[in-house]
């Protein structure tokens, strides 16, 4: 009977989500669930939620509930972690302020002027947390869930000598999904080796029965309603060579050449998505029916399994029968042409003993450079956390592909400034 926490489990969607892959699994439905938040309101509504799941399911785990974070730690056989420090409202600075100064981010959670600040107000809060799991629960696995993921991932891996600790995205086999669909083919019977950084990890092969994909991918990009689902995407591949994991909305902010005017991100990202604004305008109502499920009111509908690898990490782990998921770690003679030690997102089998990511080797240069060109980014943006310093902050946005690709030095800088400013309560020692 694994102990399994989850901190800021009062992201009550994905929380949900986790749970119930996890307690699908027979040898897993007996856990003990322990559920952390510092959010009062968000964590009842995640533990009634969690309850009534487990009842209605006749599953034997257990489920608590605390504000407490070492109460939650003590003891667990795994901590998954999906912690968003200063909520919706430093999400607003993050991408109000920069859309003032012309930079419209259309999630603004990876890189770019909110990536930058969301990781200096996480990690200081990361390290916190790896050091009480050294501490109550130093045998355990750690999975990250909580994005900025490559600059937190490098964040973890600076702070603790914590071994078995991972990101996890879904955006490699949600992409993998994608692709098949794209080609016409059954998803299970699409085979892929995929590396690089998170949300910009590349397809180095695709095939299906033992034949290469891309050849399929290259036709379907000429069909323009194929194309018009995945602009940005298909456009790298035109250029580059390879498809890459990130959807076309986000992977408009890692790189210059689609967002410089509004007629370009109309054009290339159409229609418009910003994922602040789904956020905010969505709470209310998801928030009304969750109590209805709570109460009984409304159903609580089936339990489905997702596509996410965290469940797939504690099974394998817990009964020692193998898998193989893609996730963020350290960069240990994993990537040899990306700089060593910073976070790279790779093949890792999972078993008994722990996570064992892959070799993968050198990238193609050209994909090699682009990983760079937000790697430095997150290298200033990791220091200017552990440092709390505005200086680095200011150098790593000034860094950043699409920063620096419509705005002066002067500009960012009085952009970062605002920033720190209107943050401040987050970013400094008290």
């Amino acid at each position: 009977m694994p102990k399994i926490a989850f901190i800021g489990a009062g992201s009550v969607v994905f929380a949900r989500t986790l749970l119930t892959d996890i307690l699908l699994i027979p040898e897993l439905s007996d856990s003990s669930i322990a559920l952390m938040d510092i959010n009062e309101e968000r964590l009842e509504l995640i533990t009634g939620l969690a309850k009534r799941l487990v009842e209605e399911n006749k599953w034997p785990a257990s489920v608590t509930s605390t504000t407490n974070r070492r109460e939650a730690l003590d003891g667990a056989d795994y901590v998954i972690v999906m912690i968003q420090v200063g909520g919706l409202d430093a999400y607003k600075i993050d991408v109000e302020i920069p859309r003032r100064f012309g930079i419209d981010q259309t999630v603004g959670d990876t890189l770019g002027p909110g990536g930058v600040f969301r990781a200096m107000r996480t990690i200081p809060v990361l390290a916190d947390i790896c050091w009480d799991i050294e501490e109550l629960c130093p045998n355990a696995v750690l999975i990250n869930y909580s994005n900025p993921m490559a600059m937190n991932c490098w964040g973890i891996s600076l702070a603790s000598d914590i071994v078995q600790s991972v990101g996890l995205c879904h955006s490699v086999q949600g992409t993998a999904w994608q692709i098949a669909q794209y080609v016409g083919i059954p998803y299970e019977e699409l085979s892929y080796w995929c590396a690089g950084i998170n949300h910009m990890s590349w397809y180095l092969t695709l095939e299906h029965n033992g034949e290469d994909v891309y050849p399929a991918l290259r036709r379907a990009m000429e069909d323009p309603d194929i194309f018009a689902k995945d602009r940005v995407r298909f456009e790298i591949m035109r250029h580059f060579g390879y498809f890459v994991t990130e959807s076309t909305h986000h992977m408009s902010e890692y790189v210059p050449y689609f967002r410089r005017t509004p007629e370009m991100a109309e054009r290339w990202t159409n229609p418009r998505w910003d994922y602040f604004e789904i956020c905010s305008q969505n709470w209310e109502s998801f928030y009304s029916k969750i109590r209805a499920q709570i109460n009984g009111t409304e159903p609580i509908g089936d339990a489905k399994p997702s596509h996410e690898y965290a469940s797939q990490i504690i099974y394998a782990h817990h009964t020692g029968i193998p898998c193989r998921i893609n996730g963020s770690v350290p960069n240990i003679d994993l990537i040899s042409n990306l700089p060593y030690g910073c976070s790279v997102e790779v093949p890792i089998l999972v078993d008994r003993a722990g996570l064992h990511p892959c070799s993968v080797g050198e990238l193609p240069p050209q994909l090699a450079a682009l990983n760079s060109s937000n790697i430095w980014v997150q290298r200033l943006a990791v220091e200017a956390a552990f440092e709390r310093s505005k200086q680095k902050a200011f150098q790593a946005v000034a860094l950043d592909p699409l920063t620096s690709s419509l705005l002066e030095l002067a500009d960012i800088k009085k952009m970062v400034d605002e920033m720190w400013e209107a943050e401040r309560q987050w970013l400094e020692e008290e």
